[in-house]
């Protein structure tokens, strides 16, 4: 819009420049200079709104411009003056457009906007300011924003601009400080940490879980501690208690295990705490430094992780607001707005009170405020104000009083004020940051520092005094030349070339202490890279290695002492298989030179059965990085074959290994003996059993016999006498008795012969039921023995042998433990033990079932009990037990997934009880005549052959199969049956006795028919144990056993099923 000329105006009689009262050297300019033809006419003649307008700019310490009327004629304060340069001279009055010649076109659409009423802002423009030294960088912030007369039309142009060099220029030093301490951390190679008051770790570097393995999260609080070694987590405790309580900076030695290797490295912990302005601890700061090498003459630097940073608010606009003389808010500026969020319209008409805090407001510094600036014309206004969303923003400026109407009646206040917020914050900010990386600089046991471009130092660490003699304010802001010259300057100038140029450095220097003494450096070079990543300095840090070079040179000479001295197999190979070097142990142990052993691969003198294993270990570790160890054999020069246990680590670099050997050859034979003597006790146990059963054994067969033989001689007395009715009852009674004695003979059998655990699907009430009865005769009529069967009982997965031995076993101990009679109780139950209840068996959580054997014997102590298990341990008198019962049962127990526990107390008793693991799988049936039906007849010329050296059998056999319309052909040894079976005549079957005369027995008989008859079916028939059948453990396809005595109608199922089944 365009402002309308003044109107004529007479001028005022007098000396009427009041307005001008205070404005320094720019109102000064305005009283001199000639305003003679002027547009605005004489000083005296402006209107008051000029005056208002002029005075407030004039009397104001902010940098603002004022530009009136039409023209647009330009005045300024003294805190503006500085940025017209030359044009200062005549700027007063001049027209904006001239004095501003060269950025009116920028300047043009701004002022545009602001008369239309859309007032704009500039923050931190760049500014070359004329200086008596030249021109200087400097920035500002500018805001235009119109001025309406007393009737609401644009009469001028407000301008404030407001120097925010100091901001622009803090801001960046504070970026580049936060760089700069996060640079020197991350390429620290220790691990810093941080922890709360109560010792609760609340940060740590990454390099903490790459040495100890722990996971993410893991060393948080007191998790760290689980990296310690045991022996050393009392006194570190002790030491951080102690401490943490009196405030006092920890230095504490401690041994951690690394993860990588598994060995244990000790590490050195130094803290300091960072306190309140109360002097309370907020928080430690701390760092872990390898220190294995000084406890062990080696040293290795550890990275650091980078520290927290504060980030710093950015800074905020100005308030500028006008009351009247009670306080009552009448001009509320865009930046007001801004910065206290109030609208015009809502802060209008408040009280000044409106932007004070409470705690201001009920000490009266708003009134104080408006009074002392009335009395002194300024009052000073830094503290901090309310924002609209209850915001605390602290305002730095002043306010001063309105000049005085025309009658000369006080106007009311001016209050002009910067937000600071953002500095005060970003103040804190930087002092606390710098204070972070200075304490954890100064807590390194190295020389720390950054070198710039130009070699100067840029920052410095404590360590520079046992270094150089000097504090670190004495080495910031000097060049390396400064502090070391001559020889040591001509040695590192290189190394600071090639970092200059963007190269790691790392190297060993003598550095003589400051008292002569001998010292070696580790000296290294990071460079850092600006934002363009241009090398702008580099980083330096030092550590005194002396006593880990001395100790790594001592370390190679005891190498290659304890190389030659060994008398473990040493050695250095590649992965090829070559060996590189061999300790002189090689040609002790095989006989071998070394020269033969070097030029040989070591796969020739690797057994060829064990040489997969040597390949499979070499390619595990060259894949994984880790250490292997197996077991081969190796051959000696005199043909013997040697065990060595080997261990094997890879080199660095991945292509060269190290290893050691043992020779384990006595060793390996030693347990083999043991293996085949403990096997032989085992059978002698088992045979113990057996004999424990004996003396029962016998009377029953004797009563059983007595029942059969008198059955049969009642049968034939009735037969001659032709009396057939009884025959019957008298066939009953002898079959029954022959099946009880079949039935004893089997379990007899059972616990007599040798086996590997065969686990089936076993009902153990069915179990115990069956085995009731041998129990009651194994222990004597002076014990009673109750069964209690849990009713619906958990199957287990077991060999049903094996626990029937173990059950029998658990009796006769509790028959032994009761000389003089009792009780002893065999109970079953399903068992559901908890998270809670498995550790304490030792055994997993789940579903388990319990097999226990409680007696009323004498019991047991804690001391007995701890031994109890133990192989050979008994407390039988000499020559009455093996001690191998309960410890076949425990090794039974565990095999089969579970576990034995005794519950005993000396003269209450005992409980053994085994656990066993629930099996969901079905349980097959056990009666061997369930099924049995119409057994169906052969097919047309079906043949079995019957070998049997006993003729009452291979009649019995015949005669069923000829019953059944098989063809039977009989032989009586293994000599006649194997000449049928390697004839051509049609055999179907092979049924035949396992002990045979002949040269053969009937396993050897039918494995030598099966090479001509490759798919010949053979159904063994024995009076032994079945295992005595199978020699190695196993059945081949197509072949069966059926123990004597067996039922008639069971021989014929099974000879009809596998010839069906063909």
């Amino acid at each position: 819009m365009r402002l309308r000329p003044w109107p004529g105006r007479p001028d005022v009689v007098g000396d009427d420049l009041a307005f001008l009262a205070g404005g320094g050297a720019a109102a000064r300019m305005i009283r001199e200079r000639d305003w003679s033809g002027h547009p605005l006419g004489s000083p005296g003649t402006w209107p008051t709104e000029l005056r208002t307008a002029l005075s407030l700019v004039l009397n104001s310490p902010e940098s603002m411009i004022l530009a009136w009327g039409p023209g647009l004629h330009f005045f300024f304060n003294d805190a503006y003056a500085p940025l017209l340069g030359p044009r200062l001279a005549w700027a007063t009055g001049e027209r904006f457009d001239v004095v501003w010649a060269d950025a009116w076109e920028q300047a043009k659409p701004i002022i545009d906007d602001a008369f239309a009423g859309r007032s704009r802002r500039f923050d931190d423009l760049p500014w070359k300011l004329g200086t008596d030294r030249g021109p200087a960088d400097t920035w500002f912030s500018f805001s235009y924003s119109r001025v309406l007369d007393g009737e609401g039309r644009v009469a001028g142009l407000f301008v404030f601009t407001n120097e925010t060099t100091a901001r622009v220029l803090g801001d960046k030093a504070l970026r580049e400080s936060e760089e700069h301490f996060r640079q020197t951390v991350e390429l620290n190679p220790q691990v810093p940490w941080t922890c709360d008051p109560e010792g609760n770790i609340t940060s740590y570097s990454h390099r903490w879980l790459d040495l100890t393995g722990q996971a993410p999260g893991e060393p948080d609080g007191a998790g760290w501690a689980k990296a310690l070694h045991p022996d050393d987590l009392e006194p570190t405790a002790a030491v951080f208690a102690v401490r943490l309580a009196s405030g006092e900076p920890v230095d504490v030695d401690y041994r951690i295990r690394i993860a990588a290797t598994g060995e244990y490295r000790w590490q050195r912990t130094r803290a300091y705490p960072r306190r309140d302005e109360a002097g309370a601890i907020i928080r430690w700061y701390g760092v872990v430094e390898d220190v294995h090498d000084r406890k062990l003459a080696e040293a290795a630097l550890r990275e650091s992780e980078e520290e927290l940073r504060l980030v710093v608010e950015s800074a905020r606009d100005h308030v500028i607001l006008t009351t009247d003389t009670g306080g009552v808010i009448t001009r509320w500026s865009a930046g007001a707005q801004a910065v206290l969020g109030w609208f015009p319209e809502e802060a209008v008409g408040q009280h000044l009170a409106l932007i004070f805090t409470p705690e201001d407001r009920e000490r009266g510094a708003d009134l104080r405020e408006i009074a002392t600036a009335a009395r002194d014309g300024c009052a000073a206004d830094g503290r901090w104000h309310l924002a609209k969303d209850g915001r605390r923003v602290f305002l730095s400026g002043s306010v001063h009083p309105l000049p005085p109407d025309a009658q000369g009646r006080p106007r009311g206040f001016l209050k002009v004020a910067r937000d600071e917020t953002a500095r005060i914050h970003a103040e804190e900010a930087r002092r606390a940051s710098e204070a972070q990386l200075r304490l954890v600089a100064d807590a390194l046991p190295l020389l720390v520092s950054f070198v710039d471009s130009s070699l100067t130092y840029r920052f410095a660490n404590a360590a520079y005094r046992d270094w150089f003699d000097r504090s670190p304010e004495e080495v910031v802001g000097r060049t390396i030349p400064d502090l070391v010259d001559g020889a040591d300057l001509r040695t590192r100038l290189p190394y600071i070339e090639r970092a200059l140029a963007g190269t790691p450095v790392r190297m060993d220097l003598p550095w003589p202490w400051l008292d002569g003494r001998r010292r070696i450096a580790d000296v290294r070079y990071e460079p850092r890279r600006d934002a363009s990543g241009a090398v702008d300095g580099f980083y330096v840090f030092v550590q005194d290695v002396t006593a880990q070079r001395d100790a790594e040179a001592g370390l190679v000479a005891e190498r290659d002492r304890l190389w030659d001295l060994s008398e473990d197999l040493l050695v250095n190979a590649d992965y090829e298989g070559r060996l590189l070097r061999v300790s002189p142990s090689w040609t002790v142990l095989l006989g071998r030179d070394e020269e033969t052993l070097l030029t040989r691969p070591y796969g020739e003198i690797v057994h060829p059965d064990d040489f997969p294993v040597v390949m499979q270990a070499l390619l595990d570790m060259r894949a994984s990085g880790k250490p292997v160890r197996f077991e081969n054999r190796v051959e000696a020069a005199d043909g013997t074959w040697r065990w060595v246990a080997w261990k094997l680590a890879p080199e660095p670099g991945g292509e060269r290994l190290t290893g050691v050997g043992r020779d384990v050859t006595a060793e390996r034979e030693t347990a083999e003996e043991r293996a085949r003597l403990e096997e032989q006790l085992r059978q002698a146990q088992k045979m113990e059993a057996v004999g424990q059963l004996t003396g029962g054994l016998a009377h029953d067969f004797n009563n059983l016999l007595a029942g059969i033989s008198g059955s049969l001689e009642l049968m034939q007395t009735r037969l001659s006498q032709g009396r057939l009715t009884d025959l019957d009852r008298y066939m009953t009674a002898a079959q029954g008795a022959s099946k009880r004695a079949a039935a004893l003979t089997h379990r007899l059998l059972a616990f007599s012969r040798r086996q590997t655990l065969d686990p089936k699907p076993t009902n153990v009430n069915a179990l115990v039921s069956g085995m009731e009865e041998l129990i009651r005769r194994t222990v004597g009529p002076a014990i009673a023995v109750e069964v209690v069967g849990a009713s619906g009982l958990w199957p287990a997965l077991v060999d049903p042998h094996q626990l029937e031995n173990a059950l029998l076993n658990l009796c006769i101990n509790a028959r032994d433990a009761m000389p003089e009679g009792g009780r002893i109780t065999v109970e079953t139950a399903n068992k559901w033990l908890d998270a809670h209840a498995a550790p304490k068996l030792d055994i997993p959580p789940g579903q388990y079932l319990s097999l226990c054997v409680t007696d009323t014997g004498t019991g047991m102590g804690p001391e007995v009990i701890a031994k109890a298990f133990e192989p050979f341990f008994t407390t039988k008198p000499l020559g009455q037990g093996t001690g191998l019962g309960l410890s076949m049962i425990y090794g039974f127990a565990k095999q089969s997934g579970g576990q034995v526990r005794i519950y005993s107390e000396v003269g209450e008793g005992t409980t053994v009880c085994i656990y066993l693991p629930r099996h969901h799988g079905a349980v097959d049936g056990d009666d061997p005549l369930a099924g049995l039906g119409e057994v169906r007849r052969a097919e047309q010329g079906e043949t079995v052959l019957v070998v049997d050296d006993e003729p009452t059998v291979r009649m019995l056999v015949t005669e069923v199969l000829e019953d059944l319309g098989y063809i039977a052909i009989e032989a009586a040894d293994s000599a006649s049956g194997l000449k049928v079976l390697q004839s051509d005549v049609r055999i179907d079957l092979l049924v035949t006795d396992v002990g045979l005369p002949g040269g053969m027995n009937g396993r050897q008989m039918a494995d030598a028919g099966r090479e001509r008859r490759p798919r010949l079916k053979v159904l063994f028939i024995t009076g032994y144990a079945e295992n005595a059948v199978v020699g190695n453990g196993h059945l081949d396809p197509g072949m069966a056993v059926l123990t004597k005595p067996f039922v008639v109608e069971t021989l014929g199922v099974r000879i009809r099923e596998m010839i069906a089944n063909g």
